[in-house]
């Protein structure tokens, strides 16, 4: 959990609504709040009459299924693709910024694991 080290009362508005994602188990909550709100979607495809174009359309939760199968083909090609456009991390050499090296004490070291 990162901490604030300013006063949450000097947060913009929209700052201090967003403060409980930063709270431990906020991710688990909204995995399951869209885990919940999709199968509600999904059953909400079986109350309305359709008019498709094709006939795979008529099936139920269709653009659903649809959906998760492309966008599971989408990362898969997208990890392939990886292997062939991936670079060393030192590709580009002694010219690149983050090659240089900062004094210790100038640099605010964040400590992102929780602990």
């Amino acid at each position: 959990m990162a901490e604030h080290k300013t006063d949450p009362n000097k947060l913009p508005t929209l700052g201090r609504l967003l403060l409980w994602v930063d709270k431990p188990g906020s991710a688990n909550k909204i995995f399951w709040g869209l885990a919940v709100f999709c199968g509600i979607l999904f059953l909400l495809d079986f109350t309305y009459e359709k008019h498709p174009h094709f006939d795979m359309e008529y099936v139920p939760g269709f653009y659903a299924i649809y959906g998760f199968v492309m966008f599971t083909l989408l990362i898969l090609a997208a990890k392939g693709l990886r292997v062939l456009i991936k670079r060393p991390e030192d590709y580009y050499g002694d010219k690149a910024i983050d090659r240089e090296d900062y004094p210790d004490d100038q640099i605010e070291k964040v400590n992102h694991d929780g602990l």
